[in-house]
């Protein structure tokens, strides 16, 4: 299994990543707001099916490293706020919610030899190819600080990892386009 995410449809994206942990912990990760805003972002989750979801994204707390948001994301550079709406809430296999007008994000946790198999859905995306690469560069720089926080590994900084993968996923999207194999 390798890192990187894919376009399992136009407007669909997918990734999986074998977690160090139980589903239990690892689902608090997906659920906690303090535990979830040390990889992608803290604010309340009403644990139920209708259940609000604040996230609020601030990417310079993800790491102890200083990184400053790179111009082409200077609108966050102090933080955002999406807003949703839980639609499945099923403890500790199965969680969605409806991001703002972001899509909805599925993630599936199953146990694996004593370690978990998370797998994340990013449904009704924009497929706008700037938009597909953010996000793809984005799961996957956010993934990489969920698996380093549940090793006890220091992270590195969110836009200095996410920026050479947005190059990488944007390679990746112009081979799809043209036919030539994804992986």
């Amino acid at each position: 299994m390798n890192d990187y995410g894919k376009l399992i449809a136009a407007d669909t994206l997918y990734f999986e990543r074998v977690l160090q942990g139980t589903p239990d912990r690892v689902w608090e990760y997906l659920t906690d707001s303090e535990l979830r805003g040390k990889w992608l972002a803290s604010g309340e989750m009403e644990p139920k099916v209708g259940g609000k979801v604040e996230l609020h994204f601030h990417h310079p707390n993800l790491s102890d490293e200083p990184d400053p948001a790179p111009e082409k994301y200077s609108d966050i550079a102090e933080g955002s706020k999406s807003n949703g709406v839980v639609t499945e809430f099923d403890p500790p296999r199965r969680l969605s919610f409806l991001w703002g007008n972001e899509g909805e994000v599925t993630f599936e946790l199953e146990p694996l030899d004593g370690e978990v198999l998370l797998k994340l859905t990013h449904r009704k995306l924009s497929t706008d190819k700037e938009t597909r690469m953010g996000t793809l560069a984005g799961w996957h720089t956010h993934l990489n600080i969920l698996r380093d926080h549940l090793l006890g590994r220091a992270t590195k900084g969110f836009w200095k990892v996410h920026m050479p993968l947005e190059e990488v996923y944007s390679e990746k999207l112009d081979k799809k386009e043209t036919g030539q194999a994804q992986g």
